[in-house]
């Protein structure tokens, strides 16, 4: 069973373990974030993942929100 959990991102057990993807590909969300931190170029990313622009800002913007949500303690 397929969820979508965020526009263009979805979920699936038998998909990358149950890992966030780009929705229509096998492509981790955290693989599109770590590609574009360690200085990959936008239109790098897109051309080696077959994806297009409004795909990576998905990913871009669901990190962000998992961000967002999260809440540490101070020690």
């Amino acid at each position: 069973m397929k969820k979508e959990i965020f526009p263009h991102i979805t979920i699936q057990p038998d998909v990358r373990f149950g890992k966030p993807v780009i929705q229509g590909t096998r492509t981790p969300v955290d693989l599109i974030v770590g590609k574009l931190a360690g200085g990959m170029a936008l239109d790098e990313v897109m051309r080696e993942y077959e994806l297009q622009p409004e795909q990576v800002r998905a990913a871009l913007g669901y990190a962000a929100e998992l961000l967002a949500e999260e809440t540490l303690a101070f020690v």
